[in-house]
C-alpha cells in the first residue's frame, strides 16, 4: 500500500511521503508527524550512503517531499535480514515456524528460534503481485526476466553493503538494525541508483540493542521501535488480510507510534526533529514549495 503520493512532473517525481500507516497490504491508520519523520530519515541516510550507491534524490524542497530523478525501477524489493523475526505471512519467521528450510535461495539451519541472530544476513527479495508481496529465489528473477544478472548482482551487492553500513551506523547509536528492504531503479545513463526510502522505520526494523541479548535468553520480544506492535494489535483484534473493515487503532497506539518515529529519527541522526509550524495549512506549504523547486529546475 502506498504511503506516498506520488506525481510526475516530466523528468523528476515529486515524492510526498504522508502520515498513512500501511501493513498486511492495508492502510491501519494516520500517524502524526510520520510523513516528515520518513522523509528526513530517508535523506539523512540517502547523504551517508553515497560512497555506497549514487542515489536518485534531487532536491528536498519541503520536510514532506523529495524530488527524485525519474528511472526505470525494479520490480523487485531487496530485503535484507539479519535476524528471524517478524509476524505478517512473508516474514522469515512466520515461514520458518511452518517448514521452511530454504527460503528465497537461502538454505536456514534446523532449530533457529524466534528473533535469533542469523550467522550472516540474508537476502530474501519479493516482487509484486497484485498489491502484495511474493518471495522469489535470484534464479527466478533472472529467468522471467524481471532483471539481467548483471544488474542483479550489483543491485545485491548494493543492498547487502548499505545494510551492513546501516547494521554499523544504527549499533554506534544504540540500535539494531534488524532487517530493512530497499529498492533500485536504472538511470537513463545506465547506472543503478538507490529509490524510494532507505532505513526508514516504515522500510526497516529496528530493536533496542542493550537489552536485545537479556532479553532474547530469557523469551522475551526485543524492545523494539518500529510499526511491529501496531502489527501485532491488529493481528490479536481483526483477521488484517481478510476482513473487509479494520477497526480503528487506540488513539493510545497511534501516539505511541508517532512517539517511536520521532524517537528513531532524534536516535539515529543525533539531532532534534523539528515540529513543522502549524499556522500554514500543510497542502498549501506543500505546493508552494514544490511549484518553487520544479520551477528552479527548469
Amino acid at each position: 500500500m502506498q504511503v506516498r503520493d506520488i506525481y510526475d512532473s516530466g523528468d523528476y517525481l515529486v515524492l510526498v511521503t504522508t502520515d498513512r500507516q500501511s501493513a498486511f497490504d492495508r492502510i491501519l491508520a494516520s500517524i502524526p508527524f510520520k510523513g516528515q519523520v520518513l522523509n528526513e530519515t530517508s535523506l539523512w541516510w540517502f547523504n551517508r550512503t553515497q560512497h555506497i550507491t549514487p542515489n536518485a534524490v534531487v532536491s528536498v524542497p519541503d520536510k514532506n517531499v523529495t524530488i527524485a530523478k525519474k528511472c526505470s525501477v525494479f520490480p523487485v524489493e531487496f530485503v535484507v535480514r539479519g535476524f528471524v523475526t517478524g509476524s505478517t505471512d512473508t516474514s522469515l519467521w512466520t515461514v520458518y515456524k511452518n517448514g521452511v528450510r530454504n527460503y528465497c535461495g537461502n538454505v536456514l539451519p534446523n532449530g533457529l528460534v524466534k528473533n535469533q541472530k542469523l550467522t550472516a544476513n540474508i537476502l530474501t527479495p519479493t516482487t509484486k503481485a497484485e498489491d502484495h508481496d511474493v518471495p522469489v529465489t535470484p534464479d527466478e528473477i533472472i529467468g522471467r526476466g524481471l532483471m539481467t544478472q548483471a544488474d542483479f548482482d550489483e543491485a545485491r551487492e548494493k543492498a547487502l553493503s548499505l545494510f551492513e553500513y546501516g547494521q554499523c551506523v544504527a549499533l554506534e547509536h544504540g540500535l539494531i538494525l534488524v532487517d530493512t528492504k530497499y529498492e533500485f531503479g536504472k538511470d537513463s545513463d545506465g547506472s543503478i541508483l538507490l529509490i524510494d526510502e532507505v532505513h526508514t522505520p516504515d522500510s526497516s526494523r529496528y530493536w533496542i540493542a542493550n537489552s536485545y541479548e537479556e532479553r532474547f535468553q530469557n523469551g522475551l520480544e526485543p524492545e523494539n521501535v518500529d510499526k511491529e506492535f501496531l502489527r501485532l494489535w491488529f493481528k490479536d483484534n481483526c483477521n488484517p488480510y481478510e476482513d473487509e473493515v479494520l477497526p480503528d487503532a487506540p488513539e493510545e497506539l497511534v501516539c505511541e507510534l508517532a512517539w517511536r518515529y520521532i524517537f528513531l529519527y532524534e536516535t539515529i541522526t543525533k539531532s532534534r526533529f523539528e515540529m513543522p509550524l502549524t499556522e500554514e495549512p500543510i497542502h498549501d506549504r506543500i505546493s508552494q514549495n514544490v511549484s518553487s523547486a520544479l520551477l528552479s529546475l527548469q
